[in-house]
């Protein structure tokens, strides 16, 4: 049977309802799944020391699970956006690195978007160069240092899952209230749908991310 296989960082940070790393986030979507943890591919490291990144681990873990019968593909990880094409190439299914695809999706190009990470301060051009976004959209973080951002990068075991949808919520805001004209979020982080729908109600605004993306993608192979 098809599955999507997701790639995951070496990780131990709670994956609530709604983060790709819960099963029962695909199962509610009745997409069936299966992991594949690429060892020693911390959040820090990927984040924050992507030049060191050893990506042919991601790479064969990506050809095992195409082998055993995966029709998508998806990382963990929202920064992987700079390797897309490096990534895409050796396999022969869609492989969805980053959220940020959703902004080369022709359904939002008539949209304003605006991208909300976990890091603004590490995010460059080389993540929308990727994927081949307009090197002008408008990038926010979270804010430096908050609940969300320090556990997710430090790889924390517990995290207040109600202070971080304020973190995710706080930076939404933030972002929209500096650009108003922005009609449309893209999630960088795939750790950020949990709190997709309150960005929504806080902000009044379209939002999209990697979940949405792989839903859309998975739909449309079917």
């Amino acid at each position: 049977m098809a599955f999507l296989g997701v790639l995951m960082l070496d990780t131990r940070f709670p994956r609530p309802l709604g983060d790709i790393g819960n099963p029962d986030t695909f199962a509610r979507l009745q997409i069936p799944v299966r992991y594949r943890t690429v060892g020693g591919a911390s959040p820090q490291r990927v984040v924050r020391d992507g030049a060191n990144l050893v990506l042919t681990d991601f790479i064969v873990a990506a050809q095992e699970l195409v082998a055993q019968g995966a029709t998508l593909i998806s990382t963990s990880c929202g920064f992987l956006a700079r390797y897309q094409r490096e990534l895409q190439a050796a396999v022969p299914v869609p492989l969805l690195s980053s959220s940020l695809l959703w902004l080369t999706e022709p359904e939002l190009e008539a949209q304003r978007c605006g991208v909300l990470t976990v890091d603004a301060l590490a995010f460059d051009a080389r993540q929308l160069d990727g994927v081949g976004a307009d090197l002008a959209t408008i990038v926010a973080g979270v804010a430096q240092g908050c609940e969300f951002q320090r556990c997710i990068l430090g790889n924390q075991l517990e995290m207040d899952l109600r202070q971080a949808q304020q973190d995710v919520v706080d930076g939404a805001l933030a972002l929209t209230s500096a650009h108003p004209d922005v009609t449309t979020l893209v999630l960088e982080c795939t750790n950020m749908p949990p709190y997709a729908d309150a960005v929504v109600t806080a902000t009044g605004k379209r939002v999209e991310h990697i979940v949405s993306l792989i839903e859309h993608q998975w739909r449309t192979l079917a």
